[in-house]
């Protein structure tokens, strides 16, 4: 979950905090813990998602502002008091490739408490992050990863890429090792006690069970993605750029967003000697290799036909040739995420056919197709987008004719509906320069 925030709204304080970060990358903060006030507080529960779904007390955004104050004076008495406890988490499982993804989520009052924690986390460690990392930071995101991924290949000597995945790492974080890490930069007890004591919270399964889990930190929580990608600034990044770099006999380079990372080397002794230790670096801190999703592959430009290719962020690398026969590398929508994005599409036209009219299908179908072209429309996709948009048009035209046991309208007349409602083409919206 990544913090919406402007800086115009940023508080005094965090900029602050940025601003000696920047200045001293081994100051230690203390009195951190005050910032968790009133005016605070209010500030930040109105850059929370308004219609998420509400945790283990069924309070959702709109309950929990009627009476904003008094529950926010609640808190800060808590804390003040040393009483808060963190309430149980509710789990809540969404599909996902092969399988389901398992979510927290907080009571609105903690959910509060760990925005504003993840806003002064983000104030302190925005400026140790490495150019490297694109998870969960403002101003970055997975597409802008993955362009600037294409971008380093094209223009390096790469010609080996270590495709890695850790395997359940949110869920397998030490909380030691955690607290460690965070103390390098953190010299304030009641914070990090109140940073582990949502680490060490309930997690109320849906079947009525309740778990204390002794590693972990559930996705869902404002405060989680900001801890991982702290975790994995010193577990990765930090070894990658200080202990990897400088014994490489030829040039490599890191792309990570989150716990999805991509590591590209110019020869092959420096790629193999890196695969053999990032297995031990990781299992110091309790992490894991995926075995069946981590690999070694040749990616060169100067043998295209040979290449294999690997996936990172939604999108397939692979080389290939420009129009002038000039090799180029290629990022094409993952067949997986095309095969998935079809699948949700057709069941959310199944399910709402029926209930919507005409032009509410129009409107959501409208908001969908943007938000696919926004992310995968990159220069070299142009024919995937196609094909997508070829198998949209059919699902939905087989789906809105069996609204009722009469034929709602032929091909014709339905190409001219899309018109009318002014339904976007594929388009190509990102490039790198």
């Amino acid at each position: 979950m990544q913090i919406r925030k402007a800086d115009k709204h940023m508080q005094t304080s965090l900029r602050g905090i940025t601003k000696k970060a920047k200045e001293d990358q081994k100051h230690r903060f203390g009195n951190l813990y005050g910032l968790l006030n009133k005016r605070n507080l209010r500030e930040c529960f109105y850059q929370l998602n308004r219609k998420a779904v509400p945790g283990v007390d069924e309070i959702d955004w709109a309950t929990y502002e009627v009476n904003l104050e008094g529950n926010i004076e609640t808190l800060v008495e808590a804390l003040k008091g040393n009483k808060y406890k963190a309430k149980l988490i509710r789990r809540h499982y969404i599909p996902k490739e092969g399988g389901r993804r398992p979510l927290g989520i907080p009571v609105v009052g903690d959910k509060l408490l760990q925005a504003e924690v993840a806003l002064i986390l983000s104030a302190i460690y925005e400026e140790d992050f490495l150019d490297c990392s694109h998870g969960y930071r403002r101003g970055k995101g997975p597409q802008k990863a993955a362009l600037e991924l294409s971008k380093r290949i094209h223009r390096g000597r790469y010609r080996w890429v270590v495709d890695a995945d850790i395997k359940g790492f949110f869920d397998s974080i030490n909380h030691e090792w955690m607290l460690k890490i965070l103390e390098l930069r953190i010299n304030d007890k009641k914070l990090l006690g109140l940073i582990r004591k949502w680490l060490k919270a309930g997690i109320l399964e849906e079947d009525g069970k309740v778990i204390y889990p002794l590693t972990g930190t559930p996705q869902g929580g404002s405060v989680s993605a900001v801890l991982a990608n702290i975790y994995l600034h010193y577990v990765l990044d930090l070894w990658f750029e200080v202990e990897i770099k400088p014994h490489c006999e030829g040039d490599t380079t890191m792309m990570r967003y989150a716990d999805d990372y991509v590591c590209c080397f110019q020869y092959y002794s420096d790629a193999k000697r890196f695969y053999g230790e990032l297995s031990k670096r990781l299992a110091k801190f309790n992490l894991e290799l995926s075995k069946e999703k981590t690999r070694l592959i040749k990616f060169t430009r100067f043998e295209t036909k040979d290449n294999k290719s690997f996936n990172f962020l939604g999108f397939e690398f692979r080389w290939g040739l420009s129009r002038v026969g000039k090799p180029l590398v290629k990022m094409l929508t993952s067949k997986k995420k095309f095969k998935l994005s079809l699948k949700k599409m057709k069941n959310w036209i199944r399910q709402e056919r029926c209930k919507l009219g005409t032009a509410a299908i129009m409107k959501k179908l409208k908001q969908k197709l943007q938000g696919y072209w926004n992310y995968y429309g990159v220069c070299g996709n142009s024919a995937r987008l196609q094909e997508y948009f070829y198998h949209v048009k059919k699902i939905v035209f087989k789906w809105m004719n069996r609204r009722s046991q009469r034929k709602s309208c032929n091909w014709g007349e339905f190409e001219r509906l899309l018109d009318r409602y002014k339904i976007p083409c594929p388009r190509i919206i990102a490039y790198w320069n």
